[in-house]
């Protein structure tokens, strides 16, 4: 019963990392504002304020969480 739980938390992970890796690739290629979106028109201070930008980096940190998650959960899987 244990060994169970074990291999099905092991393709759990698994599943999280190789998901949220693709993801990330994808939210890399698709996602990222354009040269001509007209972000060079905002200061650097207010960047996070324009809105494919904001998008792209909420996409990034959603993407590398799930993926670090995942291997967290490897991680700790192998370990018990």
């Amino acid at each position: 019963m244990i060994a169970e739980m074990l291999v099905s938390l092991y393709i759990a992970g698994g599943l999280l990392f190789l998901a949220s890796a693709a993801a990330h690739v994808y939210v890399r290629i698709r996602l990222r504002p354009r040269d001509d979106s007209g972000l060079d028109d905002y200061y650097h201070e207010f960047e996070e304020q324009h809105p494919e930008y904001a998008r792209y980096t909420r996409w990034l940190h959603i993407t590398l969480g799930g993926a670090a998650f995942g291997i967290l959960l490897l991680f700790l899987i192998s370990v018990l």
